[in-house]
């Protein structure tokens, strides 16, 4: 009787001993998670702080770029006018943005400044941080599986940048040419606060951004078993009702022409992702099968 308590002593100490491991183990996880988060925050820090010596051209030239009617993205659509009259309109050449842009703040101004300069600390460092992210994972991942994945920093980051672009000279002109233009009554002037304008600018660019994201979030899901290219072929029809829905409330315009070279792009991504979802399909069968389709 007391060998069997002894025992059971013995088995209860070694079970506890597996579980603070375990724990030691998460917490050891969750520290090294803190280095690489400190690492970027340092990062982001030190390009804020480049960044302020810049503000010049960031808050003149980048900001308040898209209200400016020499802006790049207005220069083209008067070009396309001039060289395509028979397809675009002349409403579709933007030559004056009537806004009115005032501070209501006593501190406002150099609240801008500071904000400007941290969203392009943070911008400047999606990279840095995409890196500290595939340093923190790897270490988790198959011989295999590292090298399928070592490009996803540089194509990641590949891919933000161009939604970045995307976003701001495609989306952040058009829909900040339509909001400042559009009245319910003409007694009813259009003035807006810099804390607006600003917050528009970034969430129309940076959201671009993220939306360009797309073929590595698929990536993901599909590694982990949870997206199919069948089910993305399926629901094609639904992702282009959709994707006309988003390019149509970002560019609210008259012509279809506009809204078409919104989601024409995002129709590309929805395609290269069913492309690399079925590239990892293809490779899971021919691991366990031995073929690129499953046995009967």
């Amino acid at each position: 009787m007391s060998e069997n308590k002894t025992q059971k002593l013995i088995d209860s100490i070694k079970e506890k001993g597996k579980t603070l491991e375990a724990e030691m183990s998460f917490f050891d996880h969750i520290d090294v998670l803190r280095k690489h988060l400190l690492r970027v925050v340092a990062v982001v820090l030190v390009l804020t702080i480049g960044a302020f010596y810049f503000t010049d051209f960031i808050f003149n030239e980048i900001i308040m770029g898209p209200k400016n009617p020499d802006f790049w993205t207005y220069r083209m659509m008067c070009s396309l006018v001039e060289n395509y009259p028979s397809i675009f309109g002349p409403e579709f050449c933007i030559t004056k943005i009537d806004a009115k842009i005032i501070n209501t703040q006593m501190a406002g101004q150099f609240t801008l400044q500071l904000n400007s300069c941290v969203m392009v600390g943070i911008i400047l460092g999606i990279p840095y941080l995409l890196f500290e992210v595939w340093l923190f994972v790897k270490p988790a991942l198959h011989e295999h599986e590292r090298k399928s994945a070592s490009g996803f920093v540089i194509f990641a980051s590949s891919l933000f940048f161009l939604g970045i672009m995307f976003g701001y000279y495609l989306i952040c002109p058009l829909s900040i040419n339509f909001l400042t233009n559009f009245t319910v009554s003409p007694d009813i002037e259009n003035t807006f606060t810099i804390d607006s304008y600003l917050s528009s600018v970034m969430t129309l660019t940076l959201g671009a951004g993220i939306i360009f994201q797309l073929p590595v979030i698929i990536y993901i899901l599909s590694k982990l078993g949870v997206m199919t290219p069948a089910f993305m072929r399926a629901s094609r029809r639904y992702a282009t009702v959709l994707i006309l829905i988003v390019a149509a409330v970002v560019t609210p315009t008259a012509d279809p022409y506009t809204m078409l070279i919104v989601a024409a792009p995002l129709f590309l991504l929805y395609e290269l992702s069913i492309y690399i979802s079925a590239a990892i399909e293809k490779k899971k069968n021919k691991e366990i099968f031995g073929t690129t389709t499953p046995s009967a």
